[in-house]
């Protein structure tokens, strides 16, 4: 979906902060489907998380993200997505060293050309009970990322360190543009 507008990149970043911040400015959002099944399986005293069982992680991650879309589907402005069905599918991948349902994803279960990056940003990293790995694994998921974005066909844009509602104002203007 063109209005379909993925914000990703490096754990910490601070992407639910901007994604919270275009959500004031009126703009539909979604969570991050990867925080929100930790948050669901810390209160069942479940496995599926990714430092128990990754696979399993990736797999809640994904079907999240596929609801994710089917429940926005209907709606005209720019819809916001704290990572996407990619970002799971790219867990999932390393999980079980197998990656053949990457490719699928250029063709089917799209979103706007531009995706939006946070890079690695060590002065606001934090760990919680929530983002148990350090900044190292968080910059090699980066890394991943950036490789597979392009790969499958879309713009990597960086979004630069600035404040919150300078990096909101960068991405409106460059989705407009």
């Amino acid at each position: 979906m063109d209005n379909f507008v993925v914000i990703t990149g490096c754990s910490g970043g601070g992407k639910s902060t901007l994604l919270q911040e275009l959500q004031q400015r009126g703009h539909r959002t979604v969570d991050e489907p990867g925080r929100r099944v930790v948050a669901h399986q810390l209160s069942v005293a479940g496995n599926a998380l990714p430092w128990i069982d990754l696979a399993a992680f990736a797999r809640e991650a994904m079907k999240l993200a596929i609801d994710d879309r089917e429940t926005v589907i209907a709606e005209r402005g720019w819809v916001f997505f704290d990572r996407s069905l990619i970002d799971a599918q790219s867990a999932l991948a390393i999980a079980t060293k197998d990656d053949s349902a990457i490719e699928a994803l250029r063709h089917k279960a799209r979103y706007h050309r531009r995706v939006f990056v946070v890079e690695p940003w060590p002065e606001i990293y934090v760990q919680d009970e929530e983002r148990r790995h350090d900044l190292t694994e968080a910059i090699e998921e980066y890394n991943r990322l950036a490789r597979l974005y392009p790969k499958l066909g879309y713009d990597w844009i960086v979004v630069p360190k600035a404040s919150v509602e300078v990096r909101a104002d960068f991405i409106l203007r460059t989705i407009q543009a």
